[in-house]
C-alpha cells in the first residue's frame, strides 16, 4: 500500500502549481486563451474495447480493453477498467495485463487498474479481464469499459482515484458500451 499522507500532501503542493500564473496586468483574451489550454486532456486516447456477443448464464465472458494514448502528452496517470454488466459475479473477475505491478480494485460495480507503465503518445495498453456471470443473468447485459485519465503533474501519477478527484484534478474518461446477449 502507498503512503497516501505523502501522496497527499505532495498532492497538495503540485495542484497549487497546477495553477497557471497570469499577472494581474493580462489581457481578458489572454486569461481566456490559458484557461482554453488548461482545458484540454493531457492526453487523450483511443479506446477499444472487445466482448463476446453471446454468452450462457453461469458461464465466462472475457472483455478485451486496447487503449492507445494520442497525445499530445505522455500519459501516465489513468486507470483501465468500467462498470460492468449486472449479471457479472464481482467476485470474480481476475485480469491479465504484461504490465507488472497492476493494481486493481473494486468500487461499487465498477472494477478499475491503476497501470504502472507511462504511455508516450502512440503506445497501447491492453488488459483482458475474465469474468464469470451469475447463473440468473438473463437478458443483455451491458458493460461500459475504458480508460480514465487525469491531467497530474510530474510526482503525483501514484495517488489514489479517490485522491485525485478530492484535490479536483481534471478527469477524462474514454468509454465504450458493449453488450452481450445471455443464451440458454
Amino acid at each position: 500500500m502507498r503512503n497516501l499522507t505523502k501522496a497527499a500532501s505532495l498532492a497538495l503542493l503540485a495542484a497549487a502549481l497546477l495553477v497557471p500564473a497570469v499577472p494581474a496586468s493580462a489581457s481578458a483574451s489572454a486569461s481566456a486563451s490559458a484557461t482554453t489550454v488548461a482545458d484540454e486532456p493531457f492526453s487523450v486516447f483511443d479506446v477499444k474495447v472487445k466482448a463476446a456477443k453471446t454468452a450462457k448464464a453461469g458461464g465466462k465472458l472475457n472483455f478485451t480493453i486496447v487503449a492507445t494514448n494520442k497525445g499530445p502528452y505522455q500519459a501516465d496517470a489513468y486507470f483501465v477498467g468500467g462498470e460492468f454488466p449486472k449479471g457479472v459475479d464481482l467476485r470474480r473477475i481476475m485480469y491479465r495485463t504484461s504490465v507488472k505491478d497492476t493494481e486493481c480494485g473494486l468500487e461499487g460495480r465498477a472494477f478499475f487498474c491503476l497501470v504502472p507503465k507511462i504511455l508516450e503518445k502512440g503506445e497501447s495498453i491492453a488488459l483482458i479481464f475474465e469474468t464469470k456471470l451469475k447463473k440468473t443473468a438473463t437478458g443483455t447485459q451491458t458493460a461500459k469499459l475504458g480508460v480514465v485519465s487525469y491531467d497530474v503533474q510530474t510526482g503525483m501519477e501514484n495517488m489514489s482515484k479517490e485522491e485525485l478527484e478530492r484535490l479536483g484534478i481534471p478527469e477524462h474518461g474514454y468509454v465504450k458500451t458493449v453488450k452481450t446477449k445471455i443464451v440458454r
